[in-house]
């Protein structure tokens, strides 16, 4: 009888590796920049174990992928939120790992003890929705936004958003970042996590005594849930408003950076502090009537469709993604960028007897299964799964490292790879391109926005495509 185990990576890496080194688990190679995902014990023969990214490992649990796993209470209570029915089922809190999430606005948003919104509807971000609309319902919100984020969340208040949900050690952390908080939703440290069918039928006795063995009771405590937010006024708030004519800029954070600075700096465009080695999110820069904002590129698309950005340098690929969703939307693409070109593919393992889609979609046929794809692009993936007829499917979202997913876990991958050396490194193989993706300018122009903004909007187009020319 196998156990699989799935394992964080990131923030709770390191403790767990502890953890489980103290508990005599003898993993191979559970560290940061592993080469590989899957981990071998020297020890125990019954033990598979992965690494996943921590938002992942609820998921994977719940739908009996993996018997144990280790992550945030955060995440848990994200998915259980929203699924109260999960086959989740936590064991153990781990002494490691605390923190909290909050509810988090900027200062001058306050009056008192309330937020007061500009509008008579509250605009609520974040990495964790479903924490995001339960709390909107609990205030009896009249009326609300709910924005899923990949990061960054503290970019949004208060051009964007009223509230963001934030994962920090305290509330001194959220003032660094130049915000007040609202009030903590869940106190969170490191748990255990089992799914509950395999609690019922496997033996884990042996597992779990050696991780018992390592804690310390009083850390084992569960920590508090709660929804302790300050009451929020609905009424719009005559405040002078934004200049109509400014053009509103979503700049890429990581490290699209180093190639946005270098295509502005060869028609000069002076940007202040960008990158910033400070975390700034609103860079200065020389064009007149525009306000800079930096964000993450998976973002860019729904904000400009939303209205919170005019003009967007993202990926193709994040275009494409949302276009896919709603084919109605605005946004366009307005200037191939011409870097960070990559290729949108689709993958299997190298044992599994295809190399096209054509041949993927017979033998799915024949073997009369659902089909799994492990994506960061869902609504690509939904798109390929249907034009090649796969038959029944099933799209597991994932938020990076998607190779870990094949073969166990997922029968194809919607993934983007330069070289396709980390694919081959996984013993996985492409079996289709489904198209290329490079840094391109994304825009969405509406019938309310000003002649001199619209001016602008293409000034800066013509800027980068005169820079596009020069560089080439």
């Amino acid at each position: 009888m196998q156990l699989r185990v799935a394992l964080p990576k990131g923030r709770l890496l390191a403790s767990t590796a502890t953890l489980l080194e103290k508990a005599g688990w003898a993993l191979e190679d559970y560290r940061e920049k592993a080469r590989l995902d899957r981990l071998k014990s020297k020890t125990l023969n019954v033990l598979q174990a992965k690494m996943f990214q921590e938002k992942d490992i609820p998921i994977q649990v719940a739908i009996g992928n993996y018997d144990l796993g280790i992550c945030g209470l955060d995440w848990i209570t994200e998915q259980t939120v929203k699924f109260p029915s999960s086959a989740v089922v936590i064991l153990k809190f781990l002494g490691y790992g605390e923190g909290a999430l909050y509810a988090a606005t900027r200062p001058e948003s306050i009056e008192g003890d309330e937020l007061v919104t500009q509008g008579d509807s509250v605009r609520l971000a974040g990495e964790y929705p479903n924490l995001a609309e339960s709390l909107a319902q609990k205030l009896r919100l009249r009326r609300f936004s709910i924005y899923p984020l990949w990061g960054s969340a503290d970019a949004y208040p208060p051009e964007n958003a009223e509230i963001v949900m934030l994962s920090c050690r305290n509330e001194a952390e959220i003032a660094s970042l130049g915000l007040r908080s609202l009030g903590k939703i869940v106190d969170f440290r490191a748990c255990l996590i089992v799914n509950k069918e395999s609690l019922r039928i496997k033996d884990m006795s042996a597992l779990l005594s050696s991780i018992n063995s390592q804690l310390a009771q009083a850390a084992t405590g569960a920590p508090e849930t709660y929804f302790d937010i300050k009451r929020i006024t609905q009424r719009v708030v005559r405040k002078s408003l934004p200049d109509d004519c400014q053009v509103r800029l979503a700049l890429p954070d990581g490290h699209q950076q180093a190639h946005v600075r270098r295509i502005l700096d060869a028609v000069g465009v002076k940007i202040e502090d960008y990158p910033s080695v400070t975390g700034n999110r609103r860079p200065h820069s020389s064009l007149d009537g525009f306000f800079i904002k930096v964000i993450r590129p998976q973002d860019m698309p729904l904000q400009v469709a939303n209205g919170n950005f005019d003009l967007a340098i993202t990926g193709r690929d994040w275009l494409t993604n949302h276009l896919y969703q709603f084919p109605q939307s605005p946004v366009r693409e307005l200037l191939d960028l011409k870097y960070g070109k990559v290729r949108i593919v689709a993958v299997v393992a190298n044992e599994v007897p295809v190399s096209t889609s054509s041949e993927l979609q017979q033998l799915r046929q024949s073997q009369q299964a659902s089909c799994r794809i492990a994506t960061e692009y869902v609504n690509i993936a939904d798109n390929y799964a249907r034009l090649n007829h796969l038959g029944a499917y099933r799209i597991v979202p994932t938020w990076g490292a998607t190779e870990a997913f094949l073969p166990e876990d997922a029968d194809v991958l919607i993934e983007n790879t330069e070289t396709g050396s980390t694919i081959a490194r996984h013993n996985l193989k492409i079996i289709e391109t489904l198209f290329e993706s490079t840094a391109c300018v994304i825009g969405g122009m509406r019938e309310a926005d000003s002649k001199l903004k619209v001016e602008r909007m293409a000034s800066f187009v013509s800027l980068l495509r005169k820079a596009m020319e020069t560089m080439t």
